[in-house]
């Protein structure tokens, strides 16, 4: 006998994965656009946020295209977390491609190449086109056979019938018996709610009829309404795409179906070049599609950390891509102070040659005080569901202050960890901490170690 058990949820210990910004949830500004000390999990950096909140109105008055920002500042001072919440607050409809400097180092592609993917990843094109549908609950389904024209004892199928009922109607529609392959892979059976595109025969399961939600007491089905209207309508359908999905589509050799066609697509490589002449070809398309008004473009947003990883020919590049006509907004962000540029020999603030330096918008973030810190660590324990009395909470301040803030957030865990061994689930206190220190030092001591005990070491 199959046993079906509530699963019952409570206020309990969280099974979900925390990640580092878990907490972080927007840029916790007021309707004016002024920044609340401590807001949506943010602490400080009030100018910082207030200056991303007027980025984030530009981008979406569509008025920041092709320009760049340089959040700056010192290790663990919330450049990320600024970025991620930019994120936020754009919302899931306009792309973010985040990726770290070092990630357009490859053996596969050219860094220029890399490069160029996350800008078009970066670009989002909303498509809205009007198509004839045919849409219903599915009242019949009938294919009908003849004899195998290449002879034996195989029937195939000539057509299929389907009966479709909405609101204000029924049909019935014969269809190519290529559709009726179609519906065999969507599982289409009567009473599923189904669209027919006219044109090219595509057929959608939207889910099952809700006149049909008490037949079963348990099922893993969607439920919709009978749609509304005729059977036979317009409908405008919305595809959001980016541009790079665009030349994938176009750069991918259309093979066929049979076994060896899918063979020797497995052995060709995973990673194919897309040359400019491709893209600038998949340019003009999608301008005549904007010209028409059938598209919309969406600049998404770029962002770049620890850009002082790429090299001369990387920013080059970046200067270029940036005064194309079609190009993200793109956020760049450093921790370093004035650093040698890759690849040669000058000396630069940010690690930024000069020239790109002079065309950014440039958001200075500011090392946090103690009270800060202390807030910031609060908040973190809160999110990873900790009980943190008053006096470690200062303590851990006080370790974030004397050592970094990352170390201290990165001790919470094992703190709790060890709380929970001694049997105080979930409760962190003084001992904890201190134990930690024993067990874990931070990047000054390790340093300390190693300068003392330099003839142990291999050089």
């Amino acid at each position: 006998m199959v046993t079906i058990s509530e699963v019952k949820t409570g206020t309990g210990a969280k099974d979900a994965r925390t990640a580092a910004h878990t907490h972080i949830k927007s840029l916790g500004l007021r309707p004016d656009g002024t920044a609340e000390h401590v807001a949506s999990g943010f602490v400080g950096q009030t100018a910082a946020r207030e200056a991303c909140g007027l980025i984030v109105d530009l981008i979406k008055a569509k008025k920041m295209s092709g320009r760049a920002v340089l959040l700056a500042g010192a290790p663990g001072t919330g450049k990320t977390a600024l970025a991620l919440a930019v994120s936020q607050e754009l919302g899931a409809k306009v792309p973010f491609r985040p990726i770290v400097g070092s990630e357009v180092y490859s053996a596969e592609v050219k860094k220029t190449e890399a490069l160029m993917e996350n800008f078009r990843r970066a670009i989002g094109l909303r498509v809205r086109e009007t198509k004839e549908v045919f849409e219903g609950e599915v009242t019949e389904l009938t294919p009908e056979e003849t004899e195998n024209p290449l002879g034996g004892y195989g029937k195939s199928i000539s057509q299929v019938v389907i009966g479709l009922r909405s609101y204000k109607g029924t049909k019935r529609l014969r269809v190519d018996p290529s559709v009726y392959e179609t519906l065999q892979k969507e599982r289409v059976a009567v009473g599923d709610i189904i669209y027919i595109e006219a044109n090219t025969g595509a057929v959608k399961r939207v889910g099952r009829s809700d006149q049909y939600a008490t037949e079963f007491d348990l099922e893993a089905e969607e439920y919709v309404p009978l749609p509304k209207g005729e059977v036979h309508k317009k409908k405008e359908i919305v595809q959001d795409v980016t541009l790079h999905d665009l030349d994938v589509a176009n750069a991918r050799p259309q093979g066929g179906q049979d076994v060896i066609s899918m063979m020797s697509q497995l052995t060709k490589p995973k990673k194919t070049e897309i040359t400019d002449k491709l893209r600038a070809e998949i340019n003009k398309v999608v301008q005549k599609y904007i010209d028409q008004g059938v598209a919309e473009l969406v600049p998404g947003v770029l962002f770049i950390d620890e850009v002082h990883m790429l090299d001369i020919e990387c920013f080059t590049y970046l200067n270029r891509a940036l005064e194309s006509a079609i190009s993200p907004i793109v956020i760049l962000a450093s921790n370093r102070g004035v650093a040698t540029i890759k690849g040669t020999e000058v000396r630069s603030a940010h690690g930024v040659p000069p020239d790109l330096l002079g065309r950014l918008l440039i958001v200075p973030t500011l090392p946090y005080g103690i009270e800060d810190v202390e807030t910031i660590i609060r908040i973190r324990a809160k999110t990873e569901g900790l009980d943190v009395d008053e006096p470690t909470l200062k303590k851990f301040a006080e370790k974030g202050m004397a050592t970094s803030l990352r170390h201290a957030l990165q001790l919470l865990t094992p703190a709790a960890m060890l709380a929970k061994v001694k049997g105080r689930d979930n409760k962190v206190r003084l001992e904890d901490l201190e134990e930690c220190e024993d067990l874990f030092v931070d990047f000054r001591k390790s340093r300390d170690i190693v300068e003392s005990n330099k003839a142990n070491y291999l050089e």
